[in-house]
């Protein structure tokens, strides 16, 4: 039997150190919680039978740490009785003496230990004290209440990855699916909802390009890009996305279609440093006007002097979702009245950034999205996910900086597509730790 120990940040972490190591048929012999994180004492090779006779000798286990030498315990204060007054004797008359009484001496009293009783615990000006017995139940309650949580997580780690080998048995297809949508980056909610809605008779061949075509026939696709329509767009998310740099690609293909007499931008972003002298650098390169707009009142005023033009493009602030002045910029877009927002999300964002920003501009209700950055994406699966999530119709993806060449009419089949090849160049890895946290516990419960 070898035995060893695990220290790691987490459960889950220490738990796929032990499957690494050990190997599945390792036994967990504990469990506890040190400062630095869970410590796990597993073993291979367990002999119950081993570990009873050694527990009964006291003899340690191979690979168990020496007993630590327990402290010598404080001795007790001793505090001897004081002497018992001398006892008085009754008045007799001089003339008739009275005999000494015959008796046995008395033994000396034994002095009487007392043991001080625990001193309560020193409390804060203006508290009562705490007392000693209090203090460690209060421990050992939180002690016992962090081991129960590592137990169940523990626990819930093993179910997990029980029900996912369980799947990968049973339905080996279905389990290569979600295998191959999360070296996609596709998220777990997103990835099973596809598994869900996948053939029951399923073969190889389906298996391996079907949930290529059935991810892009769920990534919506506005016409805005082929259709050339008119009117006002206002292009919101978050900073650093490319807003100003995506509405020059815009401006500029609707100069080559229209001329600059019919195409105006508007810049309501007075927050960043040099945002209207750039969106004014772009308008001289292009020979089209730029208007300011600090207001709701005077972005319709703005926009009232521009309805005769074809296209207006509106340039924004880039505010993340903590940011007081977003709710301002929503209200002001919102009464500006006839306006079209695109939310303007970068691909090589974080699944969870997008989602952040996606929520923080759903009060303004915005008719479809501009995917930019795809060349520094290192997965589109993030992306895919949240535009599916949230039914987002695409309009426009950007590739590069360069103005008007790096941006395409939104085509799902060629994302999708492009999101495989990028899978190929950096594959991720997929071990089974993962997919039993992933899909494993939705497994157990179905």
């Amino acid at each position: 039997m070898k035995i060893k120990r695990f220290v790691a940040t987490d459960m889950r972490q220490a738990m796929r150190e032990v499957r690494e190591e050990q190997g599945p048929d390792a036994v967990i012999l504990s469990t506890r919680r040190l400062a630095e994180g869970i410590e796990i004492i597993a073993a291979v090779d367990y002999d119950e039978a081993l570990v009873r006779e050694a527990a009964r000798h006291g003899a340690p286990l191979p690979g168990d740490a020496p007993p630590a030498a327990m402290p010598a315990p404080e001795r007790a204060s001793v505090t001897p009785l004081p002497p018992a007054p001398p006892r008085a004797r009754a008045a007799t008359p001089a003339a008739a003496p009275v005999p000494a009484p015959v008796s046995a001496p008395m033994p000396a009293r034994a002095p009487v230990e007392t043991v001080a009783a625990p001193a309560p615990a020193k409390a804060a000006d203006g508290e009562a004290p705490v007392h000693p017995l209090i203090e460690r139940a209060a421990q050992d309650t939180v002690r016992m209440r962090a081991e129960l949580s590592s137990l169940r997580e523990m626990l819930e780690l093993q179910l997990s990855s029980l029900a996912w080998n369980d799947m990968e048995r049973r339905q080996p297809l279905r389990a290569r699916v979600l295998r191959e949508m999360t070296r996609l980056g596709i998220e777990p909610d997103v990835a099973r909802t596809l598994a869900d809605e996948l053939p029951e008779q399923l073969s190889a061949e389906q298996a391996r390009y079907l949930p290529l075509g059935m991810l892009s026939r769920r990534v919506a696709v506005s016409a805005r890009g082929r259709a050339d329509q008119a009117g006002v767009t206002a292009l919101v998310g978050p900073t650093g996305v490319g807003k100003t740099t995506t509405l020059a690609k815009l401006a500029a293909k609707a100069v080559m279609r229209h001329g600059a007499s019919r195409v105006a931008l508007v810049s309501t972003d007075h927050y960043r440093i040099g945002a209207a002298a750039q969106l004014e650098h772009y308008g001289r390169l292009l020979g089209v006007r730029v208007y300011p707009a600090y207001d709701a009142q005077s972005l319709r005023q703005v926009l009232e002097l521009l309805k005769d033009c074809h296209t207006v493009l509106v340039d924004t602030a880039g505010l993340a979702g903590s940011d007081p002045r977003l709710q301002q910029q929503l209200d002001v877009l919102g009464e500006a009245g006839n306006l079209r927002a695109c939310l303007v999300l970068a691909a090589n964002a974080q699944a969870s950034a997008l989602e952040e920003a996606v929520r923080a501009y759903l009060p303004l209700q915005p008719h479809a999205c501009i995917l930019t950055k795809l060349d520094e994406a290192p997965s589109l699966g993030g992306a895919l996910s949240v535009l599916i999530r949230h039914r987002l119709a695409l309009d426009y993806t950007t590739d590069g900086q360069r103005v008007p060449e790096d941006i395409a009419a939104a085509d799902a089949r060629v994302l999708v597509c492009r999101a495989a090849q990028v899978l190929r160049q950096h594959a991720a890895a997929t071990d089974d730790g993962l997919m039993a946290e992933r899909f494993g516990a939705a497994a157990a419960r179905a």
